[in-house]
Formats: C-alpha cells, structure tokens, sequence
C-alpha cells in the first residue's frame, strides 16, 4: 500500500510540474505579447497567435492525465481537490494565452498608431498581471494560502491601474486626440489584461480550497483585508 501511495503522489508531483510549465508558458506570452505591442514587432506578434496551439496541446495534456489519475487511481478528499483544482486552473491558464494572442493581434493592427499606445503605461500593467500569474502558481506548489490572498489585494491593485488607464484613452477620444479605431483597440487591450488578472485570481481562490475544503470567492474590504464568502454547498470531507 506503501509504494502505491508513494508512486501516487510522484504522479500528483508530475501534474503539478506539468501545470507550472504551462503557466509559465503563458506568462511569456503575455509578456512577450505586450512587448510585441510597446515596440510594434509584428514578427514577434505573429509568432505569439502561432503559439497557442501549444498552449491548447498543453491543456488536452493535462487534463488527460487529471483523467487517468482519477480513472486508475482511488484519490483520497484532497487529492481529489487537487486533481480537480489542476483541471479548472488549465482552463483559467488556457485563457490567458487566448488573451495574449488577442493582444497580439491587437499589436499586429496597432503597429502604426505609436502615439495611441503611448496614451497610457501598458507595460506596468503588464508586470502586475504576471507577477499575479506567478504568485497564484507558487502559492498553488508551496500550499500556501497566505500568498493566495496576496494575489487577491494585487488585483484590487490592477483594477484601480486599469480603470484610470481606461478613463485616460476615453478623455483622448472625447477630446479627437486619438484615432478613434486605434483608441478601441487600446480598450480592449486593457480589457484583455484585466481579464488575465482576474483569471489569476481563480488559481489563488482554488489553492484555498485545496488547502481547505472550502470554495471561496475572496473579496477585498481593503488594502490587505480579506472578507471569504463561503458557498453554500457543504465542506469537503478531509484526509
């Protein structure tokens, strides 16, 4: 029973490192789409929407071997919270690499309006988002809840970054500073990275479950501060 269990938890370590490449993977992209965008490398864009088969093959992958796990193999509460986390956390992953062959495309079409891109610090944002991406994944391998919730209050910190992003591009359109097309474009592209935060925080709010039992919706009273909302459904049971 011993080895069983011991060869069970070396195949929960390969899935887990199977979901770090893939999140890691994406975070390049996202990355690398931004820079695409900032210094209007369309060789750079075209090569970030070729990627996402990768990314798709990654996520059949995985979820094939969350398949095989639970098929073969007779999970206990938390395994089976884990083995369930990996296959919502792919999906979230999977569409951060949508959103950054979205930006991509978004680059390809932006590479000559400059002074529309430069409307606003979309690098900044950039970083945030990916170090959000980061700390929800290292949360995830180190079981640690308190960096979850970190990935939360960065968040709130990427919403309030966006918003004052997206009131400056609709102040240069009110005002005819900004082509008008190429401004829309620049929403989106905004939009896009808000949506990677927020996928981000699906992963945190997920390691909280493995951890507990409980699925919580984490949201922030303020700055630090977390108030979980647990749902409604009953606990897991444990180990």
């Amino acid at each position: 029973m011993t080895t069983v269990r011991h060869a069970f938890d070396e195949e929960l370590q390969l899935l887990q490192h199977e979901l770090i490449e893939m999140g890691s993977y994406v975070e390049q992209m996202l990355d690398q789409a931004v820079q695409s965008l900032c210094h209007r490398d369309e060789e750079l864009a075209k090569e970030i929407v070729r990627r996402d088969d990768v990314v798709d093959e990654m996520d059949v992958n995985i979820e094939m071997h969350c398949l095989r796990l639970l098929a073969l193999q007779q999970p206990m509460a938390r395994d089976l919270r884990l083995i369930g986390t990996v296959l919502k956390a792919i999906t979230d992953l999977e569409r951060i690499g949508d959103h950054s062959v979205d930006i991509a495309k978004a680059a390809i079409r932006l590479k000559d309006y400059p002074r529309v891109v430069s409307l606003v610090d979309v690098p900044l944002l950039k970083e945030k988002v990916c170090a959000m991406i980061r700390s929800g994944l290292d949360s995830f391998t180190q079981h640690d809840m308190e960096l979850a919730y970190d990935v939360c209050d960065m968040d709130n910190e990427v919403d309030k970054l966006y918003r004052r992003m997206r009131k400056n591009i609709l102040a240069s359109m009110s005002k005819g500073d900004a082509d008008l097309e190429a401004a829309a474009l620049m929403l989106l592209v905004l939009y896009y990275l808000e949506r990677c935060a927020d996928h981000a925080v699906n992963v945190a709010e997920r390691v909280v479950f493995v951890e507990t039992g409980v699925l919580r919706q984490l949201a922030v009273s303020h700055r630090g501060e977390y108030v979980p909302e647990e749902n409604n459904g009953e606990e897991a049971g444990g180990q």
